[in-house]
């Protein structure tokens, strides 16, 4: 496997302890963690077992010393990473939901140094060494004009040196505000559409193909967790008209009974074979996961993204329907754990793709 590169931001997470909320908790105690999107893709495919380089810019302080070394401690390859002048290490708070409380997350990233990096400044040729891939977000580019900029040239570079790019279109409402007088919608929208003729794979949630394309599966009511699946063929297939460079869309399937009890699954759509592989399967029907004690959902379309990009650079996991039903049951298995970063192992996404599902103590 070459080494699959991730562009973005990673920041501090915390978050009250046990589900408190902050009003419980604070004066107090509250977890911190490192997250963000395109680290916790980072993180998860060391954790899997392949080769991950983040690429990121950070102040030059204690904080970030801390971060890289959490990173290096899963075997993720920092050595791109910029240490700045400019700029802050950005935060996020988020309490998690239960039941039919939902999960509510605060920023405080503006001014963060990735977002004050301008694209010229990252030594791209060292950072696309030795590497096949490059996997970026919708997020980046929502922070700052400068890393909408920097994402852009990300992408750019990397289809000049021959490398297939990922993005996540991770429409996040809350920081699409750095043009003043535009609707986040249609500066995400505006923005994108300079993105993806870059992008081979694209990889969205139910809603973000709305969000920032205005692309929409009939019969579907995301509030309500109501998801006519076979639908989204027709939004995967309607973004590849727009963008005729994609190859390859994948949609998670997330059904919200409550904050604590998901339905999830997903779907990938192949241009070559014109098809799309759902996951998981069950007697030749679409059966998602039940997962009716979510311990932390926050990073979980991140888990799919780095599972899905894995199996797409290993040989016996690389086909779209492996891919698809690996890709899920990595994301299944994220649910289970605090923080963001998917503390699984290639083995253990293997055994609950293969119907080991019951929880049985492993001895």
């Amino acid at each position: 496997m070459k080494t699959i590169v991730t562009f973005g931001e990673i920041m501090g997470r915390l978050c009250p302890e046990n589900f408190q909320r902050f009003r419980q908790s604070m004066p107090g105690k509250l977890d911190i963690t490192f997250a963000g999107a395109e680290a916790n893709v980072a993180a998860s495919i060391a954790m899997l077992g392949g080769k991950a380089r983040f690429v990121t810019a950070l102040p030059d302080n204690e904080m970030t010393e801390a971060c890289l070394t959490v990173l290096k401690g899963i075997e993720v390859d920092v050595s791109c990473i910029q240490k700045v002048k400019q700029g802050r290490f950005g935060l996020y708070f988020v309490e998690r939901g239960a039941n039919q409380r939902p999960s509510c997350v605060m920023y405080d990233r503006e001014y963060s140094s990735v977002s004050m990096t301008h694209g010229d400044s990252y030594d791209w040729c060292k950072i696309m060494d030795n590497a096949g891939w490059l996997h970026t977000t919708g997020i980046t580019p929502a922070l700052s004009e400068v890393s909408a900029e920097a994402t852009e040239v990300a992408v750019r570079t990397a289809k000049e040196k021959g490398l297939t790019v990922s993005c996540d279109l991770n429409f996040r409402k809350k920081l699409w505000q750095w043009q003043n007088g535009t609707p986040a919608n249609e500066l995400a929208k505006k923005t994108m559409k300079a993105i993806l003729p870059y992008v081979d794979v694209v990889i969205a949630n139910e809603e973000d193909a709305h969000d920032v394309l205005g692309i929409a599966a009939e019969n579907t009511d995301i509030e309500s967790g109501q998801l006519d699946v076979d639908k989204y063929t027709d939004v995967a297939k309607e973004i590849v008209k727009q963008f005729p460079n994609v190859k390859k869309v994948a949609i998670t399937l997330r059904e919200s009974l409550s904050a604590t009890h998901n339905n999830w699954g997903a779907m990938l759509y192949d241009v070559e074979t014109d098809y799309s592989y759902f996951a998981p399967m069950e007697n030749g029907e679409y059966r998602p996961y039940e997962i009716k004690n979510i311990v932390d959902r926050v990073g979980g379309g991140d888990s799919f993204g780095a599972a899905l990009v894995f199996a797409l650079n290993t040989p016996e996991l690389a086909d779209s329907e492996k891919a698809i039903r690996f890709a899920v049951a990595g994301s299944c298995l994220c649910h289970s754990i605090n923080g963001d970063f998917n503390y699984s192992s290639r083995d253990e996404v293997e055994a609950l793709m293969g119907g080991s599902g019951s929880g049985r103590v492993v001895r």
